[in-house]
């Protein structure tokens, strides 16, 4: 009995102790929060909220927000694969500092890295030049906003699924390529059915990322009312003009659609996860 006793005891404090404090922290930094926008949001009437989150301009800045940051989650799903891939699978000088660069997006304030990119892409940065001779314009533009959103949303990708590609043994692909597998074949059928739930959860969480995203965007967009204005802007807008109803009723619906992302990915890794471990 007594050995059964020790066995029990954990290194962690009690588990009414942990999880009141654990129900303390998530109330103070995110349930009383969100609750603050349904209250200020309940001052509209349902007709107002409906007209508030359906206007011309609002659903313009929907159309830019999410296009852009699903077009950048896209491009970071591709290129954070091929990312984490060469960081796990070769060896090259550099490897080191090439893997610590991945986390510059997390620590770099927004503000500076929108600044720098938006000073590189403008018709008379180095990079707007080269792009500004084949009459491509980016600063100013959805393509510019898309940089910045790849720019930020990069790292999720690739801290994703570079810890998943290490556990994933080579030998599986040593066995394909005896049996006559091609290269492509062991790819799509043997590797990517291992890293899909991490490469899932690195995309969607890229993409709620990039549905938020105020700082790195608010330089480069240009911020033209339906053209280039972002949700989160819009957000802003109304706040400096002390709207707050209008505000919180623009924020609970990119709230829903975040949660709604959310909820996706963690049906989407379940299914990805059964599969891959023959359940179904």
């Amino acid at each position: 009995m007594k050995q059964n006793k020790r066995k029990k005891r954990r290194v962690i404090p009690g588990f009414g102790l942990s999880l009141g404090v654990t129900i303390t922290i998530l109330s103070l930094i995110v349930i009383i929060p969100l609750c603050s926008l349904v209250i200020f949001t309940a001052q509209l009437s349902p007709a107002e909220f409906l007209k508030t989150v359906t206007s011309a301009r609002v659903l313009a800045s929907y159309k830019v927000s999410f296009t852009t940051a699903l077009t950048a989650s896209l491009i970071n799903a591709v290129m954070g694969l091929i990312i984490a891939w060469v960081l796990v699978r070769y060896d090259f000088p550099g490897k080191r500092i090439m893997d610590g660069m991945i986390e510059i997006p997390f620590a770099l304030p927004t503000a500076v890295a929108g600044i720098s990119l938006t000073h590189m892409t403008v018709d008379s940065g180095w990079v707007g030049q080269l792009f500004g001779r084949f009459g491509i314009e980016i600063a100013y533009t959805r393509i510019g906003i898309t940089v910045a959103l790849v720019f930020i949303g990069i790292p999720f990708v690739v801290r994703s699924v570079q810890p998943v590609l290490e556990k994933v043994d080579p030998q599986y692909e040593e066995a394909a390529s005896m049996l006559g597998a091609e290269k492509s074949y062991t790819f799509f059928r043997v590797i990517l059915p291992e890293i899909l739930p991490s490469l899932i959860a690195g995309f969607t969480m890229a993409f709620a990322r990039c549905l938020g995203e105020y700082g790195s965007v608010v330089f480069i967009a240009g911020n033209m009312p339906f053209e280039t204005e972002i949700t989160p802007l819009l957000i802003m807008s109304q706040l400096q003009e002390y709207d707050y109803a209008s505000a919180t009723s623009i924020a609970l619906v990119m709230l829903a659609a975040a949660f709604l992302i959310l909820f996706v990915n963690a049906v989407l890794q379940s299914r990805s996860s059964k599969i891959v471990s023959g359940i179904e």
